[in-house]
C-alpha cells in the first residue's frame, strides 16, 4: 500500500470499532437520527451512520473503503463514483468525490483526479478543502496544468503543505511571480527550494533569470556558476550543466563584457542542442567586439545546409552588416538576396495561413504536423505554412507545455483503453468523457498560442524586410562612394578584417588547411576561419 492512501487502515479501524467491518443486523431503537463520528484520521475522514441507518449504502462506504486498502483501486472509484451521484447522500459528496480523487491518483489518472479535488474545494467544506489542495498541487505538478496549478497555489496555506512537498510548491510559487515581473519575489521563493529537492537545479536557473531580469547581473553569475559547479561531474551535454553556461555567456554579454561572453559561448559542446543557438549569439558579441573575421567565420557554420530548416533571419541581416563593414558589397548583395528567397516565401505562407484560417483547431492540426514529418521532401508536402517555421513555434516554451500537457491527458486514455475493467465500468466512461472534453479544450487553446506566435513571427518579418532595405540602401551608398574613390585614383589598403592573422598562422598552430569549395561536411561544421581582408579605406 502507497504512503499517499490517505491511511485507509485508520479508517477502517474506526469503521471497526462501531461493528461496521462485518455486516451486522441493525438494533432497533426508538429515536434513529443519523449521526457523525469524527474519525482519528482528519485526511480521508467518512461520516458514519449509526446502524439503524440504510445498511446497503453503508455496506457500500465499508466496500469501497475496503477496495482501496487491499489495492482494488477500480472497484472502488466506481463505488466511490456511483454513491457521489445518489441525492440521498447530497451531505457526503465532499468525502466521498475526495476519496474518488485519491483513488484515480493510484489508478495515475490525474486529470480524472483533479478535477475530484476541485470540486472538493469548491464546496468549500473546511474539513476537507486543505487535503483537497494538496492533492490537487501533487496531480497537476504532475501534468503540468499550469492553470489548475495556479488555482489550488492561490488558495494553498504554505504551512499547512507537507514538508515532503513544500520544495515543489515554493519552486511554483517562484515560477509564478517570475511570469508576473515580480523578481526579488521569486528569488526569495526560489531560495527556499532544498538542495535535496528534485527541483533544486531549476530553482537555481530561475533564480538565476530573474536577478539577471532584475539587473543583477553579478548576483546573476554567481548564482548560475553556482549551478554549473553543482554538475562538474556530470556529462559534458549534461543539460543542467549547458544552460548554465550558456546563462553565464549571455549574462556576460548583457554586461557588455564582449570578449569574456565569447569566450564562454565557446564552451557550449557542439553536440548539444543549444551549440546552434550559441553560434549565433557568439556572433553578436563578437561584432560588438570589432572581430569581424570572427563573427563571418561563425555565420559560415550557421548557413551551412545541415540547418535549411532553422528559422535564423536575423543571422542572414547580421551577417550583410557585417559585410557592410567591411566594405565587402558583392557578398553583402548576395546574403540579402539570399534573405528575400528563404524568408519571402515564410512571410507569405504565413500570411496566408492567418487570412484563410480562423480556427484554433486548425492551428493545432498545422503545428501537429511538424511531429509527423520525417524528410524535408516530407515537410514541403504536409504543411501550408513554411515547415522552418513551424519548427520555431514548436519550440517555443508555452506550446512545448501545452503540447506535453496533451501527451498527458492521451496517456490517460490510452491507459483506459489498455484496461478492460476500467474500460467497460462506469468510472472508465465517465473518465473518457471528461478526458476527451479536456483534450478538445488544451488544444483550443495550444493552437490560440500558435497562431499568436505565428502572428508575432508576421510582424518580425515584415521589420526584418524593412531592415533588410535599409542595409541595402547603405549598400548601394557604400558602393557608390567606393565608386567615387576610385575615380578619384585613390588605392583602398589591403588591411586584415579585425588582425593581421593570415593562413600562415593557422597551419604553424596544428590547423588542417583545406579552401572552402561550396561543399559542407558535418565534422567541419564550427571550424571555419575566415581570411579575407577588408575593402575600405
Amino acid at each position: 500500500m502507497k504512503k499517499n492512501m490517505l491511511k485507509i487502515s485508520l479508517i477502517l479501524m474506526s469503521l471497526n470499532s462501531v461493528g461496521f467491518a462485518k455486516a451486522t443486523k441493525p438494533v432497533a431503537k426508538k429515536t434513529a437520527p443519523i449521526t457523525v463520528q469524527k474519525v482519528a484520521n482528519p485526511n480521508a475522514g467518512l461520516k458514519v451512520y449509526t446502524k439503524s441507518a440504510n445498511s446497503n449504502i453503508r455496506n457500500q462506504i465499508a466496500n469501497a473503503l475496503t477496495q482501496m486498502k487491499s489495492g482494488q483501486y477500480v472497484q472502488a472509484a466506481n463505488n466511490l463514483l456511483a454513491l457521489s451521484r445518489r441525492p440521498e447522500l447530497s451531505a457526503e459528496r465532499t468525502q466521498l468525490k475526495y476519496l474518488l480523487g485519491v483513488a484515480m491518483m493510484e489508478l495515475n489518472m490525474n486529470q480524472v483526479a483533479s478535477f475530484q479535488f476541485v470540486d472538493v474545494i469548491k464546496s468549500a467544506d473546511a474539513k476537507y478543502t486543505r487535503q483537497a489542495i494538496e492533492k490537487l498541487l501533487i496531480v497537476t505538478d504532475k501534468l503540468g496544468d499550469e492553470t489548475l496549478l495556479n488555482y489550488a497555489i492561490q488558495r494553498i496555506d504554505v504551512t499547512s503543505v507537507p514538508t515532503q512537498h513544500r520544495d515543489m510548491l515554493f519552486y511554483r510559487m517562484g515560477e509564478i511571480k517570475q511570469k508576473a515581473g515580480l523578481y526579488s519575489e521569486a528569488v526569495q521563493l526560489y531560495s527556499k527550494v532544498g538542495e535535496k529537492s528534485r527541483y533544486h537545479l531549476n530553482a537555481l536557473y530561475n533564480m538565476g533569470l530573474s536577478q539577471a531580469e532584475a539587473n543583477q547581473t553579478d548576483l546573476a553569475l554567481g548564482t548560475f556558476q553556482k549551478l554549473l559547479n553543482s554538475r562538474t561531474a556530470a556529462n559534458v551535454t549534461d543539460t543542467n550543466k549547458v544552460a548554465a553556461q550558456m546563462a553565464i555567456a549571455r549574462t556576460l554579454y548583457q554586461k557588455k563584457d564582449w570578449e569574456a561572453s565569447v569566450d564562454a559561448y565557446s564552451k557550449i559542446p557542439r553536440d548539444h542542442m543549444l551549440w546552434h543557438d550559441s553560434i549565433f549569439e557568439r556572433s553578436w558579441a563578437m561584432l560588438r567586439a570589432a572581430r569581424f573575421r570572427s563573427a563571418l567565420s561563425n555565420f559560415q557554420s550557421l548557413h551551412s545546409s545541415y540547418y535549411d530548416n532553422f528559422y535564423i533571419p536575423e543571422t542572414l541581416l547580421l551577417r550583410s552588416i557585417v559585410y557592410l563593414y567591411i566594405c565587402k558589397y558583392d557578398e553583402m548583395d548576395k546574403v540579402l538576396t539570399l534573405f528575400d528567397k528563404q524568408y519571402g516565401p515564410v512571410e507569405k505562407s504565413i500570411s496566408n495561413f492567418l487570412n484563410t484560417k480562423s480556427s484554433a483547431e486548425s492551428y493545432f492540426q498545422e503545428l501537429n504536423k511538424t511531429f509527423q514529418i520525417k524528410s524535408n521532401e516530407d515537410a514541403e508536402l504536409k504543411t501550408q505554412i513554411s515547415y522552418r517555421a513551424l519548427r520555431h513555434v514548436a519550440d517555443e516554451g508555452d506550446v512545448r507545455r501545452s503540447f506535453s500537457y496533451i501527451r498527458k491527458l492521451l496517456e490517460e486514455r490510452r491507459l483506459i483503453d489498455a484496461n478492460p475493467q476500467i474500460k467497460s465500468s462506469s468510472i472508465g466512461a465517465y473518465s473518457l468523457k471528461l478526458l476527451v472534453n479536456r483534450t478538445k479544450s488544451a488544444k483550443s487553446s495550444t493552437g490560440d498560442m500558435v497562431k499568436a506566435h505565428l502572428q508575432n513571427m508576421l510582424v518580425e518579418l515584415k521589420d526584418l524586410k524593412e531592415q533588410s532595405s535599409l542595409i541595402r540602401y547603405e549598400m548601394i551608398n557604400g558602393k557608390k562612394e567606393s565608386l567615387k574613390k576610385r575615380l578619384a585614383g585613390k588605392d583602398l589598403g589591403e588591411v586584415q578584417v579585425d588582425d593581421k592573422k593570415d593562413r600562415s598562422f593557422y597551419v604553424e598552430n596544428g590547423f588542417e588547411y583545406y579552401p572552402f569549395q561550396g561543399e559542407y561536411w558535418l565534422d567541419e561544421v564550427g571550424n571555419y576561419h575566415y581570411l579575407g581582408k577588408q575593402n575600405c579605406e
